[in-house]
């Protein structure tokens, strides 16, 4: 017997595919790496690009960086072999459309329906904004401007260059734009117009689910209620944002004692269950006005998304009398 074996007897080493260098383009400039990288690795889990990062797989200009370092124009971001999912880690994103506002090369606003979420996270496997990529591969950037939570529906916001984006979120920082819903809430509303100011704090329940509370020692937060149609022992308002809080108008409105009609998290149950018995089975809050100024031009853009028709149906059947 030979003291070695042949060298037929040896698989040779798979060859490892190779990194790949990319350069940042002005659409990216400003953008924090790791959302960079969540963007091109489309696929590749979190906990693999971190990693990468932290190890020094991935480098910027030839060094080793952090994850919240904000890109440059013309920076070479080294990328390395990363492992895809396997088959049945995650199912592809299905692309969707969604009715269309408003568009230009800047900015896309979109009518978002209830029950679907704006983003991927939180045991939502996607949202809005990656299956508007899906449908949309050929385009360079699109990145959400703003929230809605999931059973909210109405007007979007999306980023279509980064410079749009920074504008956009500069001006809802500064509150240069106007943010009205509608909103049916239980209860004989009083005042034709009304400003609540209380702050807000978040907090978790046992069970780990984020809320949120008036408490003094949470952020300020200002809302502007009008009143638009009362229906016995429901309103119909009108609540502007003044600041841009986490479920800002559910908590304050229920802070006065007037839920909002299907919320899960701060309405009433027996509430929800019974308009659900009868067809109605969402949150009634609806992002209908933006009043702002456009990202690139500065010139007012005046954008509406009208209440969805099982919204009005509900209202057509309050004020017919079922109270």
């Amino acid at each position: 017997m030979p003291l070695f074996p042949s060298r037929k007897a040896i698989s040779p080493e798979p060859r490892s595919p190779a990194a790949s260098i990319v350069q940042v383009g002005p659409e990216h400039a400003g953008q924090r790496l790791d959302n960079f990288l969540l963007r091109l690795c489309k696929g590749v889990p979190k906990s693999h690009l971190y990693k990468a990062i932290r190890g020094g797989q991935v480098r910027v200009n030839k060094g080793r960086t952090s994850a919240d370092y904000r890109l440059e124009e013309g920076d070479a971001v080294r990328i390395p072999p990363l492992r895809l999912p396997s088959p049945g880690e995650k199912p592809p994103v299905p692309k969707a459309a969604f009715p269309i506002v408003y568009e230009d090369d800047a900015l896309l606003v979109i009518d978002k329906p209830s029950g679907v979420a704006v983003h991927g996270g939180s045991g939502v496997s996607f949202g809005v904004i990656e299956q508007l990529r899906a449908s949309r591969p050929q385009g360079a950037f699109l990145e959400l401007a703003h929230r809605l939570d999931r059973e909210t529906s109405g007007l979007l916001l999306v980023g279509k260059t980064r410079k749009a984006l920074l504008a956009l979120h500069d001006m809802f920082r500064e509150g240069a734009g106007r943010k009205h819903y509608l909103a049916l809430v239980e209860g004989d509303w009083v005042n034709d117009r009304q400003h609540i100011r209380r702050p807000l704090l978040k907090w978790l329940t046992a069970s780990g689910e984020r809320r949120v509370k008036v408490d003094p020692q949470g952020k300020p937060a200002h809302t502007i209620v009008t009143l638009r149609q009362r229906y016995g022992r429901y309103s119909l308002v009108d609540a502007e944002l003044r600041t841009g809080r986490t479920h800002q108008i559910r908590v304050h409105l229920r802070s006065e004692g007037f839920p909002i009609v299907g919320d899960d998290k701060y309405g009433n149950d027996a509430t929800r269950e019974y308009f659900a018995r009868r067809g109605f089975g969402r949150m009634f809050l609806h992002a209908w006005r933006l009043d702002i100024p456009h990202p690139s031009t500065g010139g007012l853009l005046e954008l509406r998304a009208e209440l969805p028709q099982d919204c009005e149906r509900l209202l057509a059947q309050l004020g017919e009398g079922d109270k």
